[in-house]
């Protein structure tokens, strides 16, 4: 199998700031193929010797927008165990539940749209359960805790045109810090 490095939209791109539409069933042949492609990218970005060979950035999330294209879509891939990935294909998701728990990552969010660091707490539920469709149209629900839900709600903001640091207060970045759980 060969692989092929995505080409990620910078976040100057408009396309990223755009509401995405849903996704019509069946999927054609070359979008199985693209999300299938996501997944490599995002497995091979997460595991050091292959991040370094094709250069990749480390990243556990990607929504369509990020590739330029305006679909109710994304993948996790989260690394559960040193090694082994669990990978999430959501297709015209919705969160149909979260926790009153607030939490925030202690590093403050990455994006693979967003090539420098940007200081701040990101506020994030610390559960939320998503429901949707994965690629054969069957209807999918997962719960996510936290750095899993904080991916979620994180690519379910792309497909909303909404980019992390909009969630970050402009004139106290680490606004409310003191009454949310660090992870």
């Amino acid at each position: 199998m060969s692989f092929k490095k995505l080409d990620i939209l910078d976040e100057k791109d408009k396309r990223l700031r755009m509401k995405c539409h849903d996704v019509i069933f069946p999927l054609s042949k070359e979008r199985k193929k693209l999300i299938q492609q996501m997944i490599d990218h995002l497995t091979y970005s997460q595991i050091e010797d292959l991040s370094i060979k094709y250069d990749l950035r480390p990243g556990m999330g990607l929504a369509a927008p990020q590739l330029g294209i305006n679909e109710n879509f994304f993948v996790v891939v989260h690394e559960y165990e040193e090694g082994k990935f669990h990978n999430y294909v959501i297709i015209n998701p919705k969160i149909v539940s979260y926790s009153e728990e607030k939490i925030c990552t202690s590093t403050g969010e990455g994006c693979l749209s967003v090539n420098r660091d940007i200081e701040g707490i990101v506020p994030r539920y610390a559960r939320v359960t998503i429901e949707g469709f994965d690629e054969m149209g069957n209807k999918v629900k997962f719960r996510g805790r936290e750095e899993l839900s904080i991916a979620f709600q994180h690519e379910y903001d792309h497909l909303n045109g909404i980019l992390f640091f909009d969630r970050i207060d402009k004139d106290n970045p680490f606004k409310d810090k003191d009454n949310m759980r660090m992870i």
